[in-house]
């Protein structure tokens, strides 16, 4: 048979997967479905290695699960809207909806080359109107149940992205995306209120078939702590604050009290002291330093305001500091302190010369430090002798009933902030008039189209505010003069329901249909990088529950199963566009093919690590398809007609023990050893052909071989199943099912024992008895040798594994 010419092979079998519509599908109530989703992309760039593994783990499940008999959606889409984008644009100089237009159809392009099978009747891209109208339409919903709404606040700026990000998006005191130190801002700003939804984020995890550590930081992020909450007068005025803590027990050992410097009573506090100057200083360098410094390991400072606050439990009076260590963001923005029971408040207390009282009794001496365990209360009035857990529950009874405070929950969840103050993003769909105040643009009037503007560059406030056109209309309820929104959505709104709209993209007067919704989820697959952990996964958590509550969708998680495959590194680092350290995929294709392309992500290593990439590990792949290719077109050795033997038997048996393992390891997402199987089965068929293969042998190790192959190499795999006409088209056959007799191994290795230690080794039936063991072991020549002139005491016989001989003089 002819050489195998990768290139048109391949560009065959993509346009026959598309001209006959393999993966576009339709809900079927007779069939069991399968939703298996990929994150979409950032249209920013061309694709890289990171993606191609992602996409290519995407595709054997496609495969492999329509191979099971699933009826498989399996879509593809652009998150096209937001800063990578846009930057992308900015840095280029082409305006964002060229460029990302530009970008999609490159991107598809690269994408189909690879042989990924996608639903492409269900694409979608988050920058055109009949996406994003639904994104306004989801807003207007959210502020409708109260769960939108506008509020000054000290926000998180990126001054080289020129936007404000949500804390979720501040990794270390810098942004995400560009690694800029974050600054602090008071503007008003577009939230979601999803702390609304905070105990059914954390509840729910419950159950999910996640990474672990998936889990976990998502539960670190929400932050559950259980406490109290009480009030503090500051004495010889009408002042006061809101104090949380989860140390209630602690309450009598509180020496003073801390503010955070943005604190609203701070102001009021230090109005007119002798520290009133000292003060503004310091608070105007806290509000200058990142949250991530404030925070940090050292030495904590701070300024008495000279004033007291008053001690709830017992009256006594303490001290009243502004601290940078505090957060306005946490908590009420206010804390008690305790030094003897926490050993920052110890360091503090013992830099300013601040009493220390401990409340618990420490096991031993605790010169020097707080003590942080359990024990006896002590210098705690009616909580002495009490240990943590029932002096909590005493003192919040104590608060309670005498109405100073309430047990309480609270969450380090804070509501998602969404206002962006850049151009490439969906329009607010609200209305600023100075009679009415905001006032929702009526859903009639969706989509807000986002216009065309020449100067889209970041300026500290959205560019979309240059746009008269855009800004100036008519208030929807008086008629008045008033101001659209400028400021877009965080690109997370987007991503935070795409794979909803996935199962009714077309759909001009819903958002879905619920009954389409209803078929298709949950995810049962979802598959995407682990720095999508807390934000991307969170709000979609969040969307799908909201969603949920308005009776859209029946499933309250949208993703049962969740894979995140380990980074593809390069030159030390994670492998990204905006790091500029990419390899793309294009060179592969054209030197060795998509499938050996594909066979090398699947075979670098285990899918859940990260993987340096090499720039020869294709060439290895190549050459194991090289060796398929030549062992299915007989170059290898013609086989021949003739009765089965056990060689026959031996080789057909490699071939299903090989199916059994394949097929676990998939199931398991253990590719690359699944690829080192059907290598080493390849390797066992060639010696086979070499020798004089029997045909009927040989076709049907092929055909468990093709079959197997065709999620990972699905173009070569196709092809050789035409030519060797083993059947319909690849794509569509079933996964074949291994024979348990052939499971079995025919013969094993015995070990042959003599007084424990090991003389000789047979090969035996599998199925060897007893006493044939025993028979065999003594006729064993190099046994008979230890044997002579000594007694046999006792013969010990595990069938088919062992026999040991006892003997003695």
């Amino acid at each position: 048979m002819a050489a195998f010419d990768h290139d048109a092979i391949e560009l065959k079998w993509q346009k026959r997967w598309d001209t006959d519509g393999i993966f576009h599908v339709t809900e079927d109530a007779d069939r069991t479905k399968f939703y298996n989703v990929c994150m979409y992309p950032y249209p920013s760039g061309d694709i890289h290695m990171g993606h191609v593994r992602n996409y290519t783990y995407g595709d054997l499940l496609t495969r492999y699960k329509m191979m099971q008999g699933y009826n498989v959606l399996s879509p593809f889409g652009w998150d096209s809207f937001g800063l990578p984008a846009e930057n992308a644009a900015i840095k280029t100089g082409i305006h964002p909806r060229v460029f990302t237009e530009t970008q999609i159809e490159r991107m598809t392009e690269q994408i189909k080359r690879l042989g990924a099978g996608y639903d492409w009747s269900r694409e979608i891209a988050s920058h055109r109107p009949s996406y994003y109208r639904w994104d306004q339409w989801l807003f207007l919903k959210l502020y409708e149940r109260g769960l939108a709404y506008k509020r000054r606040s000290p926000v998180n700026w990126c001054p080289t992205d020129a936007t404000v990000l949500a804390n979720e998006q501040v990794v270390d005191g810098t942004c995400e995306r560009c690694g800029s130190i974050v600054e602090k801002r008071d503007l008003s700003q577009w939230f979601f209120k999803i702390t609304d939804y905070a105990q059914r984020l954390l509840d729910d995890l419950e159950g999910l078939d996640w990474p672990e550590r998936v889990v976990v930081m998502q539960r670190n992020w929400i932050g559950r702590s259980e406490g109290a909450q009480f009030a503090m007068d500051v004495a010889d005025s009408d002042l006061s604050f809101e104090v949380y803590t989860t140390r209630p027990d602690t309450v009598f050992g509180m020496t003073f009290a801390v503010l955070a410097p943005e604190h609203p009573i701070v102001p009021a506090l230090i109005e007119g002291e002798t520290v009133q100057t000292e003060a503004e200083v310091y608070i105007a360098a806290a509000r200058a330093a990142s949250e991530v410094e404030r925070v940090a390991e050292g030495d904590k400072t701070g300024v008495f305001t000279g004033k007291y606050a008053v001690n709830p439990v017992n009256g006594a009076l303490v001290p009243i500091y502004i601290a940078d260590y505090v957060l306005m963001g946490y908590g009420t923005g206010a804390i008690m302190a305790v030094p003897g029971q926490d050993q920052r408040d110890w360091d503090f207390a013992t830099k300013y010369g601040i009493d220390i009282i401990r409340t618990v009794q420490p096991p031993h001496e605790f010169d020097g430090q707080a003590y942080l365990g359990d024990g006896p209360a002590i210098n705690s009035g009616f909580l002495d002798g009490l240990y943590m857990e029932a002096a909590k529950a005493a003192i919040i009874e104590w608060l309670e009933s005498n109405g100073l405070g309430v047990g309480t929950v609270n969450y380090r969840l804070r509501d998602w902030l969404i206002s962006r103050q850049r151009y490439w993003g969906c329009p607010i769909p609200m209305i600023e008039c100075p009679e009415c105040g905001y006032v929702a643009v009526p859903e009639s009037d969706l989509p807000v189209i986002h216009p065309d503007i020449e100067d889209y560059a970041p300026r500290g406030q959205s560019p979309l505010a240059t746009s008269p056109e855009f800004v100036n209309v008519a208030c929807p309820r008086c008629g008045g003069p008033a101001r659209r929104e400028t400021d877009t959505m965080d690109t997370f709104v987007d991503s935070s329901w795409y794979f909803l709209r996935y199962t009714d993209p077309e759909n001009s007067d819903l958002i879905f249909d619920p009954a389409k919704a209803a078929y298709w989820m949950a995810l049962d697959q979802y598959i995407g990088g682990v720095e999508h952990a807390v934000l991307h996964l969170l709000y979609a958590r969040f969307v799908t529950k909201v969603l949920h509550d308005m009776d859209l969708v029946e499933v309250e998680e949208p993703f049962s199963r969740l894979f995140t495959q380990g980074m593809i590194q390069m030159s030390g680092g994670k492998m990204s566009k905006s790091k500029g350290n990419v390899v793309g995929p294009d060179e592969f294709i054209a030197d060795y093919g998509a499938d050996a392309l594909r066979l090398y992500h699947l075979f670098i290593g285990p899918p859940t690590d990260g993987a340096v990439w090499s720039d020869k590990g294709v060439e290895g792949t190549a050459r194991f398809l090289d060796r398929v290719w030549r062992l299915a077109t007989g170059e290898v050795g013609e086989p021949v007609e003739r009765a089965e033997t056990d060689a026959d038997r031996s080789v057909l048996s490699a071939a299903h023990k090989t199916l059994d393992k394949v097929t676990g390891d998939i199931d398991r997402f253990v590719f690359n050893t699944a690829v080192a199987a059907l290598m080493e089965l390849t390797n066992a068929a060639t010696a086979y052909a070499r020798e004089g293969a029997r045909r009927a042998t040989l076709d049907e190790v092929l055909r468990l071989l093709l079959l197997m192959l065709s999620p990972m190499a699905p173009h070569m795999a196709h092809e050789l199943w035409e030519r060797l006409r083993f059947g319909s088209m690849l794509a569509t056959e079933s996964w074949p099912t291994p024979d348990p007799a052939l499971l079995v191994d025919e013969t094993v290795t015995m070990v042959i024992q003599v007084n424990g230690k090991v003389r000789d080794r047979i090969e035996v039936l599998a199925d060897i008895g007893d006493a044939e063991a025993e028979e065999r072991a003594m006729a064993s020549p190099k046994v008979q040798g230890w044997l002579e002139g000594k007694q046999l005491r006792k013969v010990i016989v595990r069938a088919p594994n062992l026999v040991n001989l006892v003997v003695g003089e």
